[in-house]
């Protein structure tokens, strides 16, 4: 079920649903040109937008808002008026958005959770997750410390990936391998995911979709589908709900950037 889905080079896909999460725009690490790139080679019924997708942790020490950042909203903008309901998750990130929540504006809707029903019957919360991590709930200052630290990780994880492109090597993530090298990192997903499963088994519902953690993960957790987006930072993943409710992980890579094509600023000014 965890598999990687090919882009068409010749024309947009034409899918159910798509989730993504952890954009970070605002943020020098978010990954807006291959972002843009990917919404632009869909087409889809309902957009998701799985929390932290503003960074406002990071614009309260300062802005950085490059015109790639806002090619992503344009593009999503764009995507809402041409039919798709878009549906906003406030994340920890973007928690100021919170006292607007239920707002709608449009094709577009701002609330805390969804519940999604994919094509086959099944109910799926759609949630952040940072509801469910006790560091970001009861250690506020630690969650902003842990943040600094990732921030850290991806200044180095930069340098190290120019030399290693500059040696014909692949792209490797530094705080990927440091998270998941580590007992109490891996700990933690589980605890997060099992809080997930337990959540979603006292609903009722069949799954849930989520992110905050950055690890991208289709599986069963004790019976609930468990499925995370990841994140537009490092590991560039989306989830897709086909036509016949099936969902699978997206994962950027090289050879999918060949194929799509660039995306072209002037056209995405015109039709937001």
């Amino acid at each position: 079920m965890n598999t990687a889905v090919s882009l068409p080079a010749e024309q947009k896909q034409r899918v159910r649903t798509l989730w993504i999460s952890d954009l970070h725009l605002g943020t020098r690490g978010c990954q807006a040109d291959k972002l843009a790139a990917f919404l632009k080679s869909y087409e889809c019924d309902q957009l998701y937008l799985v929390g932290d997708i503003i960074d406002g942790w990071r614009l309260r020490k300062g802005i950085y808002w490059p015109q790639a950042h806002t090619n992503v909203l344009r593009r999503i903008l764009t995507m809402s008026k041409r039919g798709t309901r878009v549906v906003y998750v406030t994340g920890n990130h973007d928690e100021f958005l919170r006292r607007y929540s239920t707002l709608l504006l449009g094709n577009i809707e701002l609330v805390d959770e969804a519940v999604h029903h994919c094509q086959d019957g099944r109910r799926l919360l759609v949630i952040h997750g940072d509801q469910f991590d006790v560091i970001t709930r009861c250690h506020r200052w630690l969650a902003f410390l842990g943040d600094h630290a990732y921030e850290f990780s991806l200044v180095l994880n930069r340098w190290l990936n120019h030399w290693r492109n500059r040696f014909g090597l692949g792209y490797w993530s530094l705080s990927g391998y440091l998270k998941h090298r580590v007992k109490k990192a891996v700990n933690f997903i589980s605890e997060f995911e099992e809080a997930l499963a337990h959540e979603c088994n006292k609903r009722g519902l069949e799954g849930v979709v989520c992110g905050h953690i950055h690890h991208a993960e289709i599986r069963q957790v004790s019976g609930i589908d468990y499925l995370n987006c990841g994140d537009w930072v490092e590991s560039c993943t989306a989830l897709i709900e086909h036509q016949d409710g099936r969902i699978e992980l997206y994962r950027w890579n090289e050879a999918t950037a060949a194929a799509l094509q660039p995306v072209d600023d002037a056209l995405e000014g015109s039709v937001v």
